[in-house]
């Protein structure tokens, strides 16, 4: 099916620095954009996933996702919805807005639910930047949004972290005064590093005009820090990301949203459209009543994170000091020797960032997980 866009639509594109010979490739993205090299992830996929499978004593730690899966509530609410699989139940999608809403202390329209985190990112790219308006990033940074910037013609602006590993907020402002959008996510992926809230809030008021900020939540719950979604009530420049992939264990169901005034998020919205899975919905619904999940899970994941972090003391390795569900461990030569040679131990790891080719990610798994890690990286790395 061909999409044309309508008269409003050109407009703000042409406004935004996009040519008039870009208007099919961007129509496309409309009704294909499940298809497209950028919008499904595929690259990020690839990465992580292995075709074939693995093997099945394999321990899986290269894609940051939570083995301890859905929690028991949302695994029932799951079960009880499957029967009416035949129908779109929109009400369960608006009962997810409502109830994250409240508990954010917002209205219901300004919260946007989706599938994931992923669809959002990738159409604030869309929404916001353009060739004329620039996307900047940390570096290295979650590398998804760079290449939905790139595919279709936005200047990326990368900026090294600083010296913690926080987002370079300052520099990042600077970076260019026509900056469409401004990515943070935080905790940072790949580091999983914090960046302040006051550096946040510093960015928020001396960003350029006009540019929107995108702070990408997916591991804050992980790291227990605060959430920003009080500046999203006080009407700022900003649209938060949050997902159900990683805390609550829900990768592969499927459910997000992003938080922002109105007109912001009808900025993104017009570019995807579609009823929402209602597994996915239900799931999280069920996640957000649970009183105990949160702070459970961030105990679990903490102490095993702590745990192998230790054991990297205590063998000499030199990592960066992580607050969320992977950490990135120097192992003084080429990254992918070792992602290699890991593999061979049947413990798969992350990936290298170009501007750390020495550095590689590693997700905090079970603990038997990590402890297969701890052996597998001492034999790699004698």
């Amino acid at each position: 099916m061909n999409v044309c866009l309508n008269r409003q639509q050109k407009n703000d594109l042409v406004q935004r620095g996009f040519s008039r010979r870009s208007f099919g490739r961007l129509a496309a993205m409309i009704t294909a954009g499940a298809t497209l090299p950028f919008y499904n992830e595929s690259a990020m996929a690839q990465l992580s996933a292995i075709r074939g499978g693995m093997p099945a004593d394999a321990v899986k730690i290269n894609a940051n996702e939570n083995p301890l899966g859905p929690c028991e509530e949302a695994l029932a609410a799951i079960h009880k919805v499957a029967k009416d699989g035949g129908r779109y139940l929109y009400e369960e999608t608006f009962g997810f807005q409502e109830l994250l809403a409240e508990q954010e202390g917002l209205k219901p329209n300004y919260v946007q639910p989706y599938a994931g985190s992923s669809a959002p990112l990738h159409q604030a790219v869309l929404g916001f930047t353009s060739p004329s308006k620039p996307f900047v990033t940390g570096d290295p940074g979650y590398e998804a949004p760079e290449r939905a910037a790139e595919f279709i013609g936005t200047k990326v602006i990368r900026v090294p972290l600083t010296a913690s590993y926080a987002h370079d907020v300052k520099k990042m402002a600077a970076a260019s005064p026509d900056a469409g959008l401004i990515y943070i996510c935080n905790p940072n992926n790949p580091t999983g590093t914090l960046t302040p809230r006051a550096e946040i809030e510093w960015l928020l008021a001396n960003k350029p005009k006009g540019s929107v900020l995108l702070l990408d939540e997916a591991y804050i719950h992980i790291a227990g820090a605060p959430v920003c979604s009080d500046l999203v009530a006080q009407d700022k420049d900003i649209v938060i990301l949050r997902t159900f992939s990683k805390i609550y264990g829900m990768a592969g169901l499927r459910a997000g949203a992003a938080i922002g005034r109105p007109d912001l998020l009808e900025k993104i919205r017009p570019w995807t459209s579609g009823a929402l899975p209602v597994t996915g919905m239900v799931a999280a619904t069920a996640s957000l009543k649970s009183k105990t999940l949160v702070p459970e899970r961030r105990k679990i994941i903490g102490d095993v994170r702590q745990d192998v972090l230790a054991f990297l003391d205590k063998h000499g390795f030199e990592y960066i000091p992580s607050v969320s569900n992977k950490f990135m461990v120097n192992v003084r030569r080429p990254g992918k020797q070792i992602i290699d040679a890991m593999m061979k131990e049947k413990v798969y790891i992350g990936r290298v960032w170009p501007s750390m080719p020495n550095h590689v990610r590693v997700s905090v798994g079970t603990q038997e997980e990590m402890n297969r890690f701890k052996t597998a990286f001492l034999k790699v790395m004698a």
